[in-house]
């Protein structure tokens, strides 16, 4: 079940607890607590079994017709299950229903780590197409690649 959760101490606690649970991709501490802090006033849905939260993802505006899939987690042993391309099709519903055109989402550039090429191949599975990329935005170790979709 996807659903959009309202209350910033539930969002903040439900990040914590997915992205503390994804250290290849969230290494950084004060990165993690970035996001987690974000998440209070951002637009987040959870997918959930059992009543138990297995993934989330929070959508930020980046420009007048842009929202942005800032962060998408999904525990490690729900990987592969569907969780995250149902939570990524919630988003863009929701960024329709919002007005938005498009909707971006960015990464570690493919080619550089393991992991961050499944999350690369993930996106581009969904529809997401190449848009830019930014070698020094994070660092020169972390070139950021930006997907773009159209949703219209």
């Amino acid at each position: 079940m996807i659903r959009i959760v309202d209350h910033a101490d539930e969002k903040r606690r439900i990040a914590r607890c997915i992205l503390e649970a994804l250290t290849d991709w969230f290494a950084i501490p004060d990165a993690r607590e970035y996001y987690i802090s974000e998440s209070a006033d951002k637009t987040m849905l959870v997918s959930e079994e059992n009543g138990k939260p297995n993934g989330f993802l929070y959508l930020k505006k980046t420009g007048r017709d842009t929202a942005e899939i800032a962060v998408l987690g999904v525990l490690p042993e729900c990987h592969r299950k569907g969780y995250g391309r149902k939570l990524v099709e919630a988003a863009k519903q929701i960024a329709v229903e919002k007005g938005y055109s498009f909707l971006q989402v960015k990464t570690v550039q493919m080619g550089r780590y393991e992991e961050y090429d499944r999350t690369n191949r993930f996106y581009l599975a969904l529809g997401f197409k190449e848009f830019e990329v930014f070698p020094t935005l994070w660092d020169e170790r972390n070139p950021c690649q930006i997907y773009v979709m159209s949703l219209r």
